[in-house]
């Protein structure tokens, strides 16, 4: 790929806190003023603003834009003409509508650049390998993403793509891959199977795990990441994209946060009522695009919770990180005076030894919401005692688990989305995710 606009130099890890805010001052006015003059949404928004003075700090100033917005009409957003759309894909809709996002040809450059930053950051060099496990069709862009990253840096891509445990299971037995790429749970799985057959995985050094948080609040390796570290020896890389921004977020060496590429995009942290949080404090991530010409977005609720650590990384990198997901705005569940997100009880059931997999099914209404959790287990009929105690004791309320086969588990888990929806919504207005 012809990566005219987008090159990447090592210099700009090693950019000091200075640097970085003047290089995001100079790109953020640029920006604002393409979206002015060529984003119909935006050309109203900003009809008349001047930013040729404007800064970081400022953007508190401007309003928010959320998928809701967004996915009502993504053509008001197109800052490019037609024929200059590359790709046209879908966002995944986790939380909610599957929204159309259009990308320039300079956007698909931008995005191997971004891969290419990340994967580096994590590790990876042209000796790997890398065998990617998510899907590259179905107007996704996130394999696509990743092999263009992995191809930048110059290591060898295995497409194989959303495939079954076995097909996978040969890749590794005949390739060797060094790395893969991948959602955890489905990594779990597929390192289960490689230890009950006896295939050779110890050429597997690093796990970049995509769709699912493995750490938690303090950076501790969470229950599921655990699990991956013990069956594959290799060390577990989280990671955070976003369709929408075509940017994403990457764990370094030193596996402590997602660092922001500040050549790419702004963050910031807000609360519920749209204001900027201290760092460490959990709020919405917000996003502003940087050098984005498709359907460039300003202020950008994700609908994401997490913090921000602007203090240098161990690594030696000044650039801003964000942490785990904390959870979705969309999950966040209130129960008799209670207010927690789903990630709390997934810390308990990913590492439960009796469980082989599971989901968790929130109803209600009238500000009280009813969790309920359907495990296979791997003994079935053992005692659900001790899980909904171990429940019970995170939660600080009762959890009824019931149990439920593998199969019908795992499609209501693996079969639905391209990605594990472990938590159904069906409270009103509700969405599965």
């Amino acid at each position: 790929m012809d990566n005219s606009y987008f090159r990447y130099d090592p210099a700009c890890e090693r950019m000091t806190a200075e640097e970085i805010e003047n290089q995001q001052n100079v790109l953020l006015r640029e920006q604002l003023t393409f979206c002015r003059d060529h984003s119909p949404y935006y050309g109203k928004l900003f009809r008349g603003m001047d930013f040729s003075s404007f800064t970081v700090k400022d953007l508190p100033s401007l309003p928010v834009t959320d998928k809701v917005t967004l996915a009502s009409d993504p053509d008001a957003f197109l800052a490019v003409p037609m024929r200059d759309v590359e790709e046209i894909v879908f966002s995944s809709g986790t939380t909610g509508k599957p929204c159309k996002i259009m990308y320039s040809g300079r956007d698909m450059q931008r995005l191997a650049y971004n891969e290419h930053r990340c994967f580096a950051a994590a590790g990876m060099t042209p000796d790997d390998v890398v065998l990617l496990t998510c899907t590259l069709d179905r107007c996704f862009i996130a394999g696509l993403a990743y092999y263009l990253g992995a191809r930048s840096i110059g290591a060898s891509a295995v497409r194989n793509g959303l495939n079954s445990i076995e097909s996978h299971a040969e890749m590794i037995r005949t390739l060797k891959p060094t790395i893969l790429v991948g959602v955890p749970s489905f990594l779990r799985h597929l390192g289960l199977a490689m230890h009950e057959h006896g295939i050779d995985i110890s050429r597997v050094r690093k796990l970049i795990c995509i769709g699912e948080p493995v750490r938690d609040s303090s950076f501790r390796i969470s229950g599921l990441g655990k699990q991956l570290e013990e069956l594959w020896e290799a060390d577990v890389h989280s990671t955070y994209g976003s369709s929408e921004i075509v940017t994403s977020f990457c764990e370094c060496g030193a596996l402590c946060g997602g660092h922001m590429l500040p050549d790419l995009v702004c963050t910031e942290i807000l609360d519920e009522n749209g204001n900027p949080v201290p760092d460490g404090q959990p709020g919405e991530l917000t996003l502003t695009a940087l050098q984005l010409t498709g359907m460039p977005l300003v202020r950008f609720r994700s609908g994401d919770i997490t913090f921000k650590i602007s203090e240098p990384c161990p690594c030696g990198r000044k650039s801003p990180r964000i942490g785990p997901i904390l959870g979705r705005k969309a999950q966040q569940l209130k129960c008799k005076g209670t207010t927690l997100y789903p990630q709390v009880l997934y810390s308990v059931l990913d590492p439960a030894p009796e469980v082989a997999e599971y989901y968790m099914v929130v109803s209600g209404e009238n500000l009280s919401d009813r969790i309920d959790v359907y495990a296979a287990l791997k003994t079935p009929g053992a005692s659900l005692k001790n899980l909904e105690e171990r429940l019970s004791v995170a939660c600080r309320m009762h959890i009824p688990v019931h149990e439920q086969d593998l199969d019908s588990v795992r499609l209501q888990v693996f079969g639905r989305s391209r990605k594990p929806v472990r938590f159904v919504d069906r409270r009103t207005g509700g969405k599965d995710a």
